[in-house]
């Protein structure tokens, strides 16, 4: 099961990567909003798969962000079509 935990991280960090190059090489804000949503995913696993000592405060909250993130990358993308 960890090798899932681990392979779902991988894939996580690639989107995010290519959010940031969605950013840079077409010039989308949007871009920044999947990178950052993603980025905020792999930190949480990464401290859950880890067993980092975490507070429930920032997990809130960065989750809190990761939505707002991807919530305001989806709304450009679809004013943009």
């Amino acid at each position: 099961m960890e090798t899932i935990n681990y392979i779902s991280v991988i894939l996580e960090a690639i989107v995010a990567i290519f959010g940031i190059a969605i950013a840079l090489n077409k010039k989308s804000v949007y871009g920044w909003g999947i990178a950052l949503t993603f980025s905020i995913y792999v930190f949480y696993d990464l401290a859950r798969i880890q067993s980092w000592q975490i507070s429930s405060t920032i997990t809130s909250v960065s989750f809190l962000i990761a939505t707002i993130s991807a919530l305001f990358a989806a709304y450009l993308i679809y004013k943009n079509k």
